[in-house]
């Protein structure tokens, strides 16, 4: 297969699913929302790893020829020549896996303030009041302030495991290949944004159209328990609101968008 691969990835409720339905309008690119390659690739590194019996038959030139045909694979029906960006908010955690695979790849990070993010999680469950979520497994009955812990775990949360790996990924050898999109800067100048990330990945100019950007995976929401979850639809602009979560929770996470002090941005991340 012979195609291009970059990567979305960055914080939940930030933009990338926007994002990838207006690179979608380009018909030499595809996107979409979170794929499962990135869970296919760790599946496939653990049983390559020393943990089974078979482990001597595997150097890192045939780990590496595997792993980049799970991506060969599953994008096999698209023909040659395509751009691809896959979606996972994991991929922060794999970057130099990436860079092995896909040395000319770039990781597109979109984020936006933790506390906006909780206030959107929060919107959703508030438009589905009858519906329980796999985000907080399906658990009933709880507060908006537990819910902020589970979404917060380092380890297991929606946010906090993302906010993690994107931290390790922005100080990390190989910071420069990131590409940071924050939310608002996407909303409010989509033309601006997205004429430098076509130069950033080299791409030619293309002409999209902002004020009609449409785009849902309906099956998927309704298994999240979230419907309507990702669906985009109509023109890419600012949507000021009130805030639905308590004034606290925003000052309790005011201090962690670190993509805004320049002095943490040592090794030059590309923000847009």
């Amino acid at each position: 297969m012979n195609s291009s691969f970059h990567f979305i990835s960055g914080l939940p409720r930030s933009g990338s699913t926007l994002l990838g339905a207006i690179l979608r309008q380009n018909p030499a690119f595809t996107a979409s929302i979170t794929s499962p390659v990135a869970l296919l690739c760790s599946a496939l590194l653990q049983k390559m790893s020393g943990n089974t019996e078979f482990t001597t038959f595997f150097d890192d030139a045939r780990r590496a020829n595997l792993l980049r045909g799970v991506f060969d694979s599953y994008y096999a029906n698209l023909g040659n020549g395509r751009v691809v960006f896959d979606t996972n908010r994991t991929w922060t955690g794999k970057v130099p896996l990436l860079t092995s695979l896909f040395p000319s790849a770039r990781i597109i990070c979109c984020v936006r303030d933790i506390g906006w993010i909780i206030d959107s999680i929060e919107r959703m469950l508030v438009q589905n009041p009858l519906q329980l979520s796999r985000i907080f497994n399906y658990a009933p009955g709880t507060s908006v302030y537990s819910r902020a812990d589970m979404l917060m775990n380092a380890d297991t949360g929606l946010i906090g495991q993302a906010w993690s790996t994107l931290r390790e990924a922005w100080f990390g050898d190989s910071a420069q290949r990131l590409i940071v999109i924050p939310y608002d800067n996407l909303v409010l100048e989509p033309d601006r944004v997205l004429a430098q990330l076509y130069e950033e990945l080299n791409q030619t100019p293309f002409q999209h159209n902002f004020n009609h950007v449409v785009y849902d995976e309906p099956e998927f929401d309704v298994q999240l328990g979230m419907p309507g979850l990702h669906r985009v639809e109509g023109k890419v602009a600012a949507r000021p609101r009130m805030p639905a979560i308590p004034p606290d929770l925003f000052a309790k996470y005011a201090e962690a968008s670190f993509w805004r002090r320049s002095e943490l941005n040592a090794r030059g991340v590309k923000i847009l």
